[in-house]
This record gives C-alpha cells, sequence and structure tokens, in this order.
C-alpha cells in the first residue's frame, strides 16, 4: 500500500472516530459560539456573505448573496445507516424570481443544504440537496440539471412561508434509496449555500442548528412536539 492511500484512510477513519457523536445525535452546528473550524469556504462565482446574527432569541447563521455563488462545507464522515435523519432550521426573506429548478439558467436557492456521501471515485460521488424551491412543488425531486448525480428535493417551495423559521427533518437513507438505488456510503461532508449568480438577483437566508440523528432520537423528538 502507497503511502499517500495509507495516510488517506487513517485520516477517513479519524473523521469517522471524530463524528461518533453522543447518544443518538451528532452536532454539526449550532452556531451558538461562532461558526465551527470545521467549516470551509467553496467559492463558485462571486462570495455570498455568511454571518452570525441573533433571530428571534438565538445566534443564528445569515446569508446575503447578490449576483454571487459562494457555500460552506463540512467534512464529517458518519454512517447514515446510525444516523439517517437530517434536522435543521431555516428562514428565507423570498424565493427568486427567476429561480427554476429545471434549467441551469435557473438554478438558483435562496436557501439549501446539501449531504454528499463517500464514492472511491470523484466521478461518481452522489448528493441530496435539499431546496427551498422557487417553482418545484414541495414534496418533488429531479436531478439537477447539471448533473445526474445531484438530486434536488424540494422540502419547501414558493413565498408562502417565506420570512419564518421552519424546522425540517429528513430521512437521508431513505432519500438515497428512493433516488439512487442501492445503499448509500458514509456521508463526506455537510454544505449549506445561498446563491443567486445565474438568475443576478438578491436573496437572504438564516439558517439554525444543523443535526444528524438515530431514528430513535428523532421520533422522542417528534413525540416532544
Amino acid at each position: 500500500m502507497q503511502k499517500k492511500q495509507l495516510i488517506a484512510i487513517i485520516f477517513f477513519l479519524t473523521l469517522i472516530i471524530a463524528a461518533t457523536g453522543h447518544g443518538g445525535e451528532i452536532l454539526i452546528d449550532d452556531f451558538a459560539a461562532g461558526l465551527r473550524p470545521g467549516w470551509q469556504e467553496k467559492i463558485f462565482k462571486g462570495k455570498t456573505e455568511y454571518r452570525l446574527v441573533q433571530d428571534s432569541g438565538q445566534s443564528v447563521l445569515m446569508a446575503t448573496s447578490d449576483k454571487s455563488a459562494s457555500g460552506l462545507y463540512y467534512e464529517i464522515a458518519y454512517d447514515p445507516n446510525k444516523y439517517p435523519v437530517l434536522s435543521w432550521s431555516w428562514k428565507i426573506d423570498h424565493v427568486l424570481n427567476k429561480g427554476n429548478a429545471y434549467q441551469k439558467s435557473g438554478d438558483d436557492y435562496a436557501a439549501r443544504i446539501y449531504v454528499v456521501f463517500h464514492s472511491l471515485f470523484f466521478w461518481n460521488t452522489k448528493t441530496l440537496n435539499y431546496i427551498w424551491a422557487n417553482k418545484l412543488p414541495k414534496g418533488e425531486a429531479i436531478p439537477n440539471p447539471y448533473t445526474a448525480n445531484v438530486v434536488m428535493i424540494a422540502v419547501q417551495s414558493g413565498n408562502d412561508l417565506a420570512g419564518e423559521w421552519r424546522a425540517e427533518r429528513r430521512n437521508i437513507r431513505e432519500d438515497y434509496i428512493r433516488y439512487f438505488g442501492g445503499q448509500p456510503g458514509p456521508v463526506d461532508a455537510i454544505a449549506i449555500m445561498t446563491d443567486t449568480d445565474n438568475t443576478q438577483e438578491q436573496a437572504t437566508a438564516y439558517y439554525g442548528p444543523i443535526r444528524v440523528l438515530s431514528v430513535d432520537q428523532a421520533q422522542q423528538e417528534t413525540d416532544r412536539e
């Protein structure tokens, strides 16, 4: 085994150990003490501004995009069979007038969150992209107009709930099987992005705590609501 391969395996195993979580959850970030050090920026076209603000009595991440497309990603390896539920909250000011999940020219969203799954070959990497859609109806999913390896899932859609905080949960294991077939490998990263480069518009969104949960933990929280 080559040295580079050995280092990569050790690094990957270290991430898995670091992501064991406690009880039935792994906290990605609750933004209570600023951004965790693990977040990294990925710039596609211009920079979306991400900064911590106070909203409704809690510290949240505010994203402001002006004809820009950059995101934040958090590398973390964990088993989606053990922690299959992604939990997060978000709020948008408005959807984009020219946004359209069916077209490359409209592939912009006020808010989106990605789950990236591990693959031995980067060109086969699969990603679930949970979006606050513009025109795609809530509950529907389609391949990304740029690549079939990314599926766009409309968790919310339209302006009816704009300005309101929405708490979301998705079973990423079930979504992977439904839209890609087969069993998912480990999760490699969680990412968020507010982008407006294709539509040349402006958008503002807010992101609350992001966690991954066991089925039991998710059910316990549902029962308490």
